[in-house]
């Protein structure tokens, strides 16, 4: 049966990033109908009512109908340790996230994970995610199994590590590249699902292990690739002293075959000049991580530098070194991270890169991440008062910017009225 939602719609004609708030189309009284898990149309409700008389009617007042949150970079194994006390992320890795990535060699204990993962992303509006697994299959196959269930779009791979890791946690360059060619064989493309190719980072993978990956991405190269790029700078100094007769921290990716239009590198924080240039020249994509880079102290995203560059830029909670598994949360990080840098962003620029940026990230933004007709009909409805001050705050609101961006600075869970994916209402 055919689903009309109404309520007040917010969607993209262009790139508020380049283009500025224009680019977005607000309906103040709109609908969105929903069919054969698409969206078939969008428009005002009386006519779409009197066009599809038979469609089931959902009418959400004056909450906002979006397109679903994307989150273009997370670790769904570090779910549980989310908010763990931080150190520099070395420490990080060593005192939290490998101890707990070791578990997922049980695959009941992987499985368990993913489906309380998703249900929490759902909580929050997400209904995309690309993530990193562990070195073990079983993980992989746990992420998909939970996702598949839900009928979610998600991408995801095994993660590669065959050194500089503890020795539950390595495996070799050529288990990772027959590892990775099973995973997938058995789940890329499967429903909604996408397998990425996912080398954790340089240090821990020989270069051995990044030239077999390089040749399975070359032999697959509609898969993406991810990978962590400049994301602190003792980690920076680590790459050079590990690959000596690199250019740059990106030259250890691209001289095995790492660099692409498909490539999707995570926080990308101190990037050298040439760095810069490569990335824009390959048609990259990188993802901003803002409460993780604050949460571990890594630094300050270059966003209107980066994007008057050129440079692909979407968005992501990168959990659990972020702090939220909010989408929300990560716009108003976003926002407090270019306020530092003394840029502000406009409300439609943070929403953009939550949902069609994010998506454009992930190449995917023919598909998802934002609201018109032939698109997949994964959407989020917002309540714009959830709280007694966020209410007092758009009450006084002279237009949906002034109305939405208290939501972004201090929306929760509490704001998710309704979570749909592929056309089915999965919460609310």
């Amino acid at each position: 049966m055919a689903e009309l939602l109404v309520g007040q719609v917010l969607r993209f004609a262009g790139d508020p990033m380049v283009e500025g708030p224009g680019a977005a189309r607000h309906d103040a009284r709109g609908a969105v109908l929903v069919a054969g898990g698409r969206i078939a149309a969008v428009g005002d409700p009386a006519a779409l009512r009197a066009a599809h008389p038979r469609a089931r009617v959902t009418d959400y007042g004056d909450a906002l109908i979006s397109a679903g949150f994307v989150d273009a970079h997370v670790h769904y194994p570090q779910t549980a340790i989310i908010a763990s006390w931080g150190k520099r992320l070395i420490d990080w890795l060593n005192l939290y996230t490998f101890p707990e990535e070791m578990r997922f060699a049980d695959p009941a204990y992987a499985a368990a994970v993913a489906e309380r993962f998703f249900d929490l992303m759902l909580a929050q509006g997400t209904t995309t995610v690309c993530s990193y697994c562990t070195i073990h299959p079983e993980s992989v196959d746990a992420f998909f199994t939970a996702a598949q269930a839900r009928g979610l779009r998600a991408l995801a791979g095994k993660t590669c590590m065959d050194r500089n890791a503890p020795e539950g946690l390595r495996d070799t360059a050529q288990s990772a590249h027959d590892d990775s060619a099973r995973l997938l064989a058995k789940w890329h493309g499967v429903d909604r699902l996408s397998y990425v190719f996912t080398p954790r980072f340089s240090p821990t993978s020989s270069p051995e292990q990044l030239e077999a990956l390089g040749a399975l991405w070359a032999a697959h190269p509609d898969c993406l690739m991810q990978t962590h790029l400049s994301e602190q700078m003792d980690e920076i100094a680590w790459v050079r002293g590990l690959y000596p007769q690199a250019r740059d921290y990106l030259d250890t990716y691209e001289s095995f075959g790492l660099l692409g239009p498909n490539a999707v590198y995570g926080h990308a924080i101190h990037l050298e000049p040439r760095e810069r240039d490569r990335l824009r020249e390959a048609g990259a994509a990188l993802v901003h991580c803002p409460t993780s880079n604050s949460f571990i102290g890594s630094g300050l995203f270059d966003m209107a530098g980066l994007v008057a560059e050129g440079q692909r830029v979407g968005l992501a909670t990168d959990i659990g070194g972020g702090s939220s598994f909010s989408m929300l949360r990560t716009m108003a990080a976003a926002y407090e991270v270019a306020q530092l840098r003394g840029h502000a962003l406009h409300p439609a620029q943070l929403w953009w890169l939550a949902t069609q940026g994010a998506a454009r990230a992930l190449r995917l933004d023919d598909r998802i991440g934002n609201i018109a007709p032939g698109m997949e009909a994964d959407l989020v409805v917002v309540d714009l008062a959830s709280t007694p001050v966020i209410a007092q705050a758009a009450a006084r609101a002279g237009d949906l910017w002034q109305a939405l961006f208290p939501t972004i600075m201090m929306g929760d869970d509490r704001a998710i009225r309704a979570v749909w994916a592929g056309g089915r209402r999965l919460a609310g």
